[in-house]
């Protein structure tokens, strides 16, 4: 049994008498004119298409006009977010405010949280929609978006503090964000001024957070629950929204699809698996790298290097053996991996002296080398530097030591020192050697299926947090069966430029495959403002290729305010892999995990959220059902193409390596990749 963290509900009433007026102001909520008048007054201008109302008795200048909430759906949605967004205002102890997309975001103190420096809160979103998944019915979708930490300290005593270090503050019940939406008599109420913890903030009071991987499901459906039956499910919410009685709306069992049978098969040289950690060492990786000889060098303190031969040389030459939690285990060498003899070259060992000056040091010795013909090269950097150590002076050498080495066509595997020699670092090694095959050339597994003439093209937008660059956008390019063709990046102060060079990179892959009988692209984002995004979208709907059909199939994550389902039968409460399930027009959730049966045995990183997919063609007529179970059953079978881990992914590598490329390229010094670095999984 599904069950989806959504109410149907029925309006108290259907028709509604408003204010409107011609100037938008903060907190109305829009209609279009023709709602509202017969013609456009002369008066106004034409661009000016909506009127505005904030649902209180009318004003000097209104526009009273009674509308049926039943025509006027999107208008609806506004009201129902309103009486509910008034509904929790009212509620002692509540914090209430619209959040960036006009939901209804509410915070609860969770009072079992007795910390002294902080409060802890738990956060919800209430949005109401005409909906999709349940014909002709209005719905509440109830969604739980974790915590967030709020100071005791008011701003008023805080000193010598930065203030740009504030980002969201709670005041008088509600969240702003600090410089742009805090009113500016509220910002001359410091003492009623609390900081939300952010990263900064958290550093700066030394608070330290330890992230744990745990299953979300009954922990979220607990957590509804009981907010459904606290606030929702009562006699005062019902006199403004009457919700049905059956509570969170099941699934009927004929509306949840699965993907076809067999498409978690992988294959690799010798067999099939759905495993890729036990396929590569029963059935060999699909392709070893023979084009050449493979010649291995590593880059290290000097001062580690005793360290460094007995620890990662030792596992890739003779395997890992140990105990972990009192159980012997064992790691197999590099070469069951890649399948392909290798040797380290002694020449080429490249051991700087100061930590302090670690890209200087290997820069200069990188450049007095001399590449041998017929070899490629995989330089192993054992680095001292934790990644995400963003103090240390030479935090970015990783990047510059991967940007220096990718212009002499030599790919990188980066290893930070201090997880050598723990015993958990048994559990990395097979990503480890999974990830330098794929760098090296190749290919450690593939779909188990017969490649036919398509092309499917990742395409990635990101906004890059603390970059130079405002915007990073990639494009990817496979065949069907998950080969990879090859990418190119791009970064742009403006996304209409941006767009123009994905379009030219789409293009530029279909030329090269002019027999291909479809282009499906998907498309991944993490750029949140619909107008910086739409010249991507305007790019991606334009795009075509004569007679041949162009899909593009839109992949976001649902970690929070979106719709999510549960399965009421399993303790996980997780649905099967592969379960599906129509969220809208062409539009879909899919369930992308390692729960292939009932009874299967998860630990808690197989516990993954669903991904949201939506479908457009710029053949619309062509884009049936049967069509529809083959795009989704590709974007399933291409997230058992990451070749990073073994583990499985929720998503696809077509929208996975695009955020990869966009963490590493804005700190790139160069405008453009190196040919070889276009060809090459570099970033894995």
């Amino acid at each position: 049994m599904i069950q989806l963290n959504l109410i149907p509900f029925t309006p108290i009433k259907t028709t509604l008498s408003c204010a409107f007026y011609p100037e938008k102001q903060r907190g109305m909520a829009p209609i279009h004119w023709s709602k509202l008048l017969e013609t456009l007054p002369d008066d106004r201008d034409p661009a000016a298409q909506f009127y505005y109302t904030d649902f209180l008795p009318e004003r000097e200048g209104a526009i009273v006009k009674e509308l049926n909430l039943l025509q006027c759906i999107s208008f609806a949605k506004h009201y129902f977010r309103y009486q509910i967004l008034q509904y929790f205002r009212q509620m002692q102890d509540s914090v209430v405010f619209p959040n960036f997309t006009q939901d209804v975001e509410v915070w609860f103190e969770d009072k079992s949280a007795n910390d002294p420096l902080y409060k802890v809160y738990n956060k919800y979103t209430l949005d109401a929609e005409y909906s999709g998944a349940i014909p002709k019915q209005f719905q509440l979708t109830l969604a739980y978006n974790g915590i967030s930490k709020v100071l005791r300290t008011p701003v008023s005593e805080i000193r010598d503090l930065d203030t740009r270090i504030y980002t969201k503050v709670l005041c008088n019940d509600s969240i702003w964000h600090y410089e742009h939406t805090l009113p500016e008599e509220l910002k001359e109420q410091p003492e009623n001024v609390y900081p939300v913890l952010n990263y900064d903030l958290k550093k700066q009071y030394d608070i330290y957070e330890e992230l744990k991987k745990v299953n979300r499901y009954p922990i979220y459906l607990a957590l509804l629950e009981s907010f459904y039956n606290h606030y929702l499910n009562t006699p005062t919410f019902n006199k403004i929204i009457k919700l049905d009685s059956r509570g969170f709306y099941t699934v009927p069992e004929e509306k949840v699809y699965t993907v076809g049978k067999g498409n978690n098969i992988l294959q690799f040289k010798n067999g099939t698996h759905i495993n890729p950690g036990l396929g590569i060492l029963m059935h060999k990786p699909l392709k070893a790298y023979t084009d050449g000889h493979l010649k291995l060098f590593f880059i290290y303190n000097k001062a580690d290097a005793d360290f460094v031969k007995g620890n990662m040389y030792k596992f890739m030459m003779e395997g890992w053996h140990g105990t972990i939690n009192g159980k012997p285990k064992d790691a197999e060498p590099l070469i069951s991996y890649i399948n392909q003899p290798f040797s380290f070259d002694a020449a080429k060992q490249t051991a700087f002296v100061n930590n302090e000056t670690i890209f200087e040091e290997v820069k200069e010795q990188l450049d007095k080398f001399s590449l041998e013909d017929n070899c490629t090269y995989v330089a192993i950097y054992i680095s001292p530097i934790r990644k995400d150590d963003k103090t240390h002076p030479q935090h970015n050498a990783y990047y510059k030591i991967k940007e220096h080495l990718l212009d002499k066509g030599i790919t990188s595997q980066v290893i930070y020192k201090e997880h050598l020699d723990k015993p958990d670092f048994y559990y990395f090694l097979p990503n480890i050697y999974v990830a330098l095959l794929a760098k090296m050339g190749g290919i450690p597994w593939r779909l188990a299926r017969s490649r036919q003439n398509e092309l499917i093209i990742g395409v990635g937008a990101f906004k890059p947090f603390n970059s130079p660059h405002r915007f990073v956008g990639s494009a990817f390019c496979f065949g069907n069966d998950g080969k990879f063709e090859g990418f190119n990046c791009y970064r742009s102060s403006e996304t209409k430029m941006l767009a123009g060079s994905i379009k030219d990179s789409v293009e530029k892959f279909i030329e090269q495959h002019k027999a291909v009988s479809r282009v499906i692209i998907h498309f991944y984002k993490e750029i949140s403002d619909p107008k910086e995004l739409q010249p991507i979208l305007d790019m991606l709907d334009k795009l075509g290729h004569g007679d041949v059909p162009v899909i593009v199939v839109t992949i976001n994550k649902t970690e929070s305010r979106e719709l999510l389902a549960f399965d009421m039968n399993s303790p996980g409460k997780m649905p099967v892999s592969g379960t599906f399930l129509s969220i809208g027009f062409n539009k879909f959730l899919l369930f992308n995990n390692v729960r292939y049966k009932e009874d299967a045995y998860l630990t808690a990183k197989d516990y993954h959220f669903p991904v949201k997919l939506s479908i457009k063609s710029s053949k619309p007529a062509e884009l049936t059902m049967g069509i529809i179970g083959q795009l989704i059953d590709q974007v399933y079978q291409f997230s058992r193409m990451y070749w990073k881990s073994i583990s499985q992914q929720n998503l696809p590598v077509t929208t996975i390596y695009p955020e990869m490329v966009a963490e590493i390229f804005p700190h790139f010094e160069r405008d453009d990749l190196p040919e070889f670095a276009k060809k090459n999984l570099w970033f894995l």
